[in-house]
């Protein structure tokens, strides 16, 4: 089976709207540190852009959360794949994700981090799918709310592929 892609948010689009996040987060957290977590491997385009657009001072870190495997569903399983390097005690926190659709991934992250005590604990994503939302979870900081499609591009990826796409893409499978 083959697939084609679409675009849903131009590249354009998208480095406008992580400008924006990045002037809010500023302002939000002005006079602090912000320590930044990316979840792996999707959210790391974003992550980069973002913390360029962000004038306050940052520090990085990273996670690697796996629930896809090869499926374009989640499988509902959370496997840390890769754990934080430093401690997040008494930091400011923000978990930067390319996209929340279920939120089980991120409810469980939340509930994991906040007992290591940061100051506090915000999330940002890309993409938002809240529609498919199964699990309650409060994102901060959101790029843009889309529709319950398959999406590639700017991080995002089916089976490995499409990560290098500046845009954001939908995933059409052709018989």
């Amino acid at each position: 089976m083959a697939e084609s892609v679409s675009v849903l948010l131009t590249e354009q689009e998208v480095d406008k709207r992580i400008q924006e996040l990045g002037e809010q987060i500023s302002k939000d957290y002005e006079g602090k540190q912000v320590h930044l977590i990316c979840i792996l491997k999707g959210g790391s385009m974003f992550l980069c852009e973002l913390a360029k657009r962000i004038t306050l001072p940052v520090s990085l870190d990273f996670m690697s959360v796996s629930s896809y495997g090869k499926d374009m569903t989640s499988s509902g399983v959370v496997k840390i794949v890769k754990d934080l390097d430093d401690p997040i005690k008494d930091k400011h926190v923000i978990v930067v994700e390319d996209i929340v659709d279920s939120g089980r991934t991120l409810s469980y992250l939340l509930e994991m981090l906040g007992k290591r005590e940061p100051a506090s604990i915000a999330i940002c994503t890309l993409l938002d799918k809240p529609e498919r939302r199964v699990t309650d979870v409060k994102v901060d900081y959101t790029g843009f709310q889309i529709p319950d499609e398959f999406v590639v591009g700017y991080g995002l990826d089916y089976d490995q592929r499409y990560r290098n796409l500046p845009y954001i893409g939908i995933v059409h499978l052709d018989e």
